[in-house]
């Protein structure tokens, strides 16, 4: 532990202490004030230190294995650190890192750390125009990615040093050049905890890519509360399914799980396999998983059940977006785990969640954790049981972004009046736990009645041929939109009217009657970011241009298309 680390160090063991105090440990929780912090160095080298414990596991799809321990992990990063220095790579430069999830990656990531730059993670998926954007808008100085990807760079204009990881490529560094690099590392300043160290540009769901900037505090200390949800302790084997490049994967494969002592652990698969993680989480003895809703709704395709005995799981939860109840009572049952929900944003830590230690309320995302103050605001700006999600600034939390870099106006926007406004709206019981409705712009109204998306999907999702579902406003002459759901079925499963009609009459079941779903599509595949969220503001668009030519779906049924069913007035 260095001097920088003291007070980090203390508010990190007061979590894992209370781990299973979620009321003691929000009450005692302050957020540790530094003025110099280099998570790399005075956390994760100290924490390092003659310290042979896994740090790092990344099984392969043929079975391979790739293990470092804490030790190796520390000094091949400052190899790495000493030889990026050597390429140029300066305190405050832009660094553009795109690779899979690959040792690489990692060392790079606490390198860049060591040497002050500013990392811009970056998703494999992106194509060669997200790539001149984020050259451009992020002024980025490096580049470092992986032979497979380096052709995309060939067009883009720019003056960056570029580096390759695997195969040697034509204008490019080889990265393995930097085992020949020093072990030892020595910073040529200070960083200041204030300091830039990463800059996410957000996935785009409704309009273009924000610039989320946070600094050497907000996402490595910040990501206290989210090792807190999580429930993570030293030793624990955890497994995050994420992309490398969104802040998810930053969120539980580097900071949370490193901040208490944990194993990041990895499989790789070309194409996801819910047998083969079953597979994987029985065999290495996983104690920990973090998947977003599609995988579990692909999981509890599976028999559960026939695993429980050979699994070592303690912890499961979801995160990227909401969880149905269908989804959590399945695993109730099968595994006996609570599936816990999470809430967060790339613009900050997590701020809501089920602790190890609350009670799960079906289609909850839990209580404020620690070190958060989370208010509703309703459209007048007071706080109510239901309305926007927010932070209260007079209690700024370290988890929060230091700004949009791109724009004084979101800026302006996102933090007026005191608060920060997350742009979700949810509602909060006599408990204390608050549950999510949906995005501002995703909540629509039906016959002057506000319609969540979340509640209707959910409610369609414990049908048992649904796998996935989208709810989005269909404009109407009589009631100004209708519930109309984009749905994916599960396989086998007849995507024809009687199926539609059997869905109609299974969710009216279930909602109230201006609630009901009254139009079906059912779709082969969901629109969505290349984060993986499903992108509801391209299906409402596209029901707004069908109202005005009068078009359906190849598939599309409506509720008049039944006269079994009880017709509304």
């Amino acid at each position: 532990m260095t001097q920088h680390s003291y007070p980090f160090r203390q508010a990190r063991d007061l979590l894992l202490q209370l781990r299973d105090d979620h009321a003691a440990a929000t009450e005692r929780f302050r957020w540790p004030r530094m003025t110099e912090f280099n998570w790399a160095i005075d956390h994760f080298d100290a924490l390092a230190k003659g310290n042979h414990a896994p740090a790092l596991w990344i099984v392969e799809v043929d079975g391979s294995e790739h293990r470092f321990s804490y030790a190796q992990v520390s000094a091949r990063s400052s190899q790495v650190a000493n030889f990026l220095k050597a390429q140029g790579v300066r305190r405050s430069d832009r660094v553009l890192l795109m690779l899979g999830n690959e040792p690489a990656l990692w060392e790079t990531m606490l390198a860049t750390m060591k040497l002050g730059a500013v990392i811009i993670p970056a998703t494999a998926l992106l194509t060669a125009e997200d790539l001149q954007d984020r050259l451009h808008r992020g002024d980025v100085r490096h580049v470092v990615t992986g032979d497979t990807h380096a052709a995309k760079f060939k067009d883009l204009p720019g003056d960056y040093t570029r580096i390759c990881v695997g195969a040697p490529q034509p204008g490019w560094i080889e990265y393995a050049a930097s085992y020949g690099a020093p072990e030892h590392f020595e910073p040529e300043a200070r960083t200041l905890a204030v300091d830039p160290l990463l800059l996410y540009f957000t996935s785009g769901t409704t309009s273009k890519p924000k610039l989320v900037l946070h600094t050497h505090e907000s996402y490595p200390v910040g990501h206290l509360s989210t090792m807190y949800w999580l429930g993570l302790q030293p030793g624990d084997v955890h497994l995050n399914i994420s992309s490398p490049g969104w802040a998810k994967h930053a969120w539980s494969c580097l900071f949370a799980p490193w901040n208490a002592g944990a194993c990041v652990f990895i499989h790789n698969t070309p194409r996801f396999s819910a047998l083969a993680l079953l597979q994987t989480l029985a065999k290495c003895e996983v104690t920990s998983l973090c998947a977003p809703p599609t995988v579990w709704r692909m999981l509890i395709q599976e028999n559960l059940a026939e695993w429980r005995p050979r699994l070592k799981l303690h912890s499961v939860v979801g995160a990227g977006e909401p969880l149905n109840p269908e989804i959590i009572e399945q695993v109730q049952t099968a595994w006996g785990l609570r599936l816990r929900d999470g809430y967060g944003q790339t613009e900050t830590t997590a701020q809501v969640g089920n602790s190890p230690s609350l009670p799960v309320k079906a289609g909850s995302m839990g209580k404020p954790l620690p070190g958060y103050r989370i208010v509703l605001l309703d459209p007048d700006g007071q706080e109510a049981d239901e309305g926007e999600v927010c932070i209260d600034l007079h209690e700024r939390p370290t988890g929060l972004m230091a700004g949009y870099l791109d724009s004084a106006e979101k800026n302006a926007e996102a933090t007026r009046d005191g608060y920060y406004h997350t742009g979700d709206t949810a509602a909060r019981d006599a408990d204390g736990y608050f549950t999510f409705v949906g995005r501002s712009d995703d909540v629509f109204k039906a016959s002057d009645y506000r319609i969540s998306p979340f509640e209707l999907e959910s409610a369609l999702m414990e049908h048992e041929a649904v796998a996935e579902v989208a709810v989005v406003p269909s404009p109407d002459p009589v009631r100004l939109a209708v519930p109309k759901a984009y749905l994916m079925l599960a396989p086998g499963r007849a995507a024809d009217a009687a199926m539609a009609q059997d869905i109609m009459a299974f969710a009216r079941r279930r909602l109230a009657p201006y609630k009901r779903v009254r139009r079906i599509e059912f779709v082969t595949e969901l629109p969505k970011t290349i984060s993986g969220k499903i992108r509801r503001v391209q299906l409402r668009a596209q029901e707004t241009t069908r109202a005005t030519t009068g078009n359906r779906g190849d598939q599309e049924f409506h509720e008049e298309d039944f006269p079994g069913l009880r017709q509304e007035s």
